[in-house]
């Protein structure tokens, strides 16, 4: 009887070893499932991770600065020139995909960049004479015309102030380092808020890139318009 109970007894410690030795290799398949989720996870979220910050990077060191807006009045404002450059540490900005947002508080105006289709909305320097307004519109260049006349109130013409490395051109207006651009607008009537603009009008908009930070047009008409040009920001 003795010997019965003993050969049980090692008979139950053997179906113990197993189970333990089933629940061990269970957990261990368990731990190596759940340790490549992690992994997976841990790399997706990495990835994600750096790629939101690269574009968060773009987007707080790129964007546009506006740093002087001219006019050139007819009756009134007639003609609005927004001089703008990359900002400091900017990556190429594309100023086909740049829109400006433009209001007087009455009439919001959006326009954009039409130059790869219409030649006369772009210019390489300002005229021969240093003029960025003559009679209306800047005179011929060799490599274009911007003619102020073909301006719309949903398209913007460009002048180009300074482009060391010529990477302004008329269908591809891209703006890097020390690059400066005029941005022109015609606000004759019929065109920008359907008039020219009057005296003591506050006007407001932002010139958006695809991306990065806005510049801002803010300024204020003067109470009489008694130069032909002026100052406006």
């Amino acid at each position: 009887m003795k010997n019965i109970f003993k050969i049980m007894k090692r008979k139950d410690v053997g179906a113990i070893g197993i189970g333990a030795m089933i629940v061990f290799i269970a957990m261990v398949l368990v731990a190596g499932i759940a340790a490549s989720v992690l992994i997976q996870t841990s790399t997706k979220l990495e990835t994600q991770a750096m790629a939101s910050g690269q574009e968060t990077i773009e987007e707080v060191s790129t964007g546009l600065a506006v740093y002087d807006v001219t006019g050139k009045k007819g009756t009134d404002l007639r003609e609005i020139a927004i001089t703008v450059r990359p900002r400091a540490g900017a990556q190429d900005i594309d100023l086909n995909e740049t829109v400006i947002v433009i209001s007087d508080g009455t009439t919001k105006a959006v326009l954009t960049y039409y130059g790869w289709s219409d030649g006369d909305l772009f210019n390489s320097s300002v005229n021969e004479s240093g003029q960025l307004f003559a009679n209306g519109w800047v005179e011929n260049h060799s490599t274009g015309t911007l003619n102020w006349s073909n301006l719309t109130n949903a398209r913007f013409g460009i002048v180009v102030l300074s482009d060391p490395d010529s990477s302004v051109s008329a269908s591809n207006p891209v703006i890097n380092k020390g690059d400066k651009v005029a941005i022109c607008i015609n606000a004759s009537t019929g065109k920008l808020f359907n008039s020219e603009i009057a005296e003591r009008t506050d006007v407001y908009g932002r010139v958006i890139p695809e991306i990065g930070s806005p510049g801002i047009i803010s300024f204020t008409t003067p109470s009489s318009y008694s130069d032909t040009i002026f100052d406006l920001q």
